[in-house]
């Protein structure tokens, strides 16, 4: 049966404005016995916890009184983890993680602790647990493990309109209101900050089409919210080539028909 218990060390953020992204225990801590304290992964999960508390202690310092925050959930999502729940909260406390919730689920119950902890985005490395949450209805992106390191002082977003984990079905009409009410939030926080000292970046990849589909998905993503800071047509070439220059935290594969009314 899958439980939540609030971190108690870390101010809880506004249910209604906050930008919740959960990801998974097994991203963020190495494997250790119950009642260890869990080393961290030197690896993209903590990189994006520490850039996204960043981001909040920015625009905390714009505005006091800012309520729009990324709220960053902690979730395991099979037995094993779940039985280290001690271990997670110590750990998490220990190492000082900006984590405002802890969910313990399952194989069987994870994405249902992912809707009911109103999860926006969900970022595993796990393709079958992205494919789960996004048939389910949830946002899900795969995070990118990669040679090159991303920076340090930006987090960089990639959308491409490349289905690997969307259902053959076609995404829900739950997950278009996913997709969309995600993109305008990240719209909305990149326009608290300057263009020249933004630490939040957004790269546009179309992997087929001319350049004016590559035109047209830069408009539906303006329409959205979100202003593109490099944009790249591909017409057809590999993408796995430029990945290292990109340098993408993560990927967003959508369909851009999704952003569109």
């Amino acid at each position: 049966m899958a439980s939540t218990i609030e971190n108690t060390d870390v101010k809880q953020k506004d249910p209604d404005r906050a930008v919740v992204v959960a990801v998974t225990s097994r991203e963020v801590f190495e494997d250790g016995a119950e009642g260890d304290i869990l080393a961290l992964r030197d690896d993209m999960a903590r990189k994006l916890l520490m850039l996204m508390h960043e981001m909040n202690e920015r625009l905390q310092q714009e505005s006091a009184k800012e309520l729009l925050q990324f709220d960053v959930v902690l979730i395991t999502t099979d037995s094993q983890q779940q039985q280290q729940s001690s271990s997670i909260i110590s750990s998490t406390k220990h190492h000082g993680l900006e984590i405002s919730r802890f969910c313990f689920a399952n194989e069987e119950d994870f994405v249902e602790s992912l809707q009911t902890n109103n999860v926006q985005l969900f970022l595993t490395s796990d393709k079958s647990e992205a494919s789960q949450a996004t048939q389910k209805g949830v946002l899900s992106a795969l995070l990118d493990h990669q040679e090159a390191s991303p920076p340090s002082d930006q987090l960089r977003i990639m959308f491409c309109e490349d289905a690997i984990i969307q259902p053959d079905t076609g995404p829900t009409p739950a997950n278009r209101e996913a997709i969309q009410g995600f993109a305008a939030q990240l719209g909305e926080i990149r326009r608290r900050f300057s263009l020249a000292d933004s630490p939040l970046c957004f790269i546009l990849v179309t992997a087929h089409g001319s350049k004016d589909s590559c035109a047209s998905s830069l408009l539906t993503l303006r329409s959205s919210g979100i202003s593109v800071d490099e944009a790249y047509c591909l017409a057809g070439a590999p993408r796995d080539p430029i990945m290292p220059l990109l340098q993408p935290h993560f990927t967003i594969r959508i369909s851009f028909s999704d952003l569109e009314e």
